[in-house]
């Protein structure tokens, strides 16, 4: 394998966003290997280089009041929602100018990712993430500093999907959100799932290596 994984469990957001940082200084600098960090967060609402925060539904101080963290960061897109049950990946990775290409590969990982529950999923021109009919299943918003990406995706496993319901996703009106539970009926052990993560993303970027 080309990358290590850590998987940090459940962390907030805040201390999640300072080590992928410090991590990503360490790939720039060739000091440790790319690496993938899998996480999951407490619910937080976090808002990319895109957001206005008019895809907000509340004035910033009800989310907090309501238990939601809510965080302006540097990564691509909009507005989104972490929150328990939802696998979030960053993949700490060196992408160089071939921006555009990782995350096509990001996207087919997490296709591969459905296939492998016998999900047909797929990606959407024009918008970065995976769909399930016209439903969401996983988001995706990277950023890219010094050649190496941080930032990266999160999918839907048992997220509570109510907790999308105080923002427009992604600012796309009339476009729902899906995870696995509600795919398949059923809650999804999160460490099959992050092992089946690992293993496309072995796949796809070992691919991409050899290409």
């Amino acid at each position: 394998m080309g990358f290590l994984v850590e998987d940090l469990g459940l962390m907030p957001y805040l201390e999640a966003w300072e080590y992928q940082k410090r991590v990503h200084k360490e790939v720039a600098q060739g000091l440790r290997p790319e690496t993938l960090l899998l996480v999951e967060h407490p619910r937080v609402i976090t808002l990319g280089r895109k957001a206005t925060g008019e895809n907000l539904l509340f004035p910033e101080a009800w989310y907090k009041e309501m238990g939601f963290e809510l965080f302006w960061v540097e990564r691509g897109g909009d507005v989104t929602y972490h929150g328990p049950g939802q696998l979030v990946g960053y993949p700490i990775f060196r992408v160089g100018r071939r921006v555009r290409e990782f995350l096509r590969r990001l996207e087919e990982a997490i296709i591969r990712v459905a296939a492998s529950y016998q999900i047909q999923a797929y990606p959407t021109p024009g918008y970065a993430g995976v769909w399930v009919g016209e439903e969401k299943l996983c988001a995706l918003g990277v950023a890219v500093k010094e050649g190496v990406s941080f930032h990266g995706f999160a999918l839907n496993v048992n997220t509570d999907l109510n907790d999308f319901s105080v923002i427009i996703p992604c600012g796309l009106k009339g476009k729902g959100v899906t995870s696995l539970e509600k795919i398949l009926g059923y809650k999804v052990p999160m460490p099959e799932v992050k092992a089946r993560v690992v293993a496309a993303f072995e796949e796809v970027f070992a691919r991409e290596t050899a290409a």
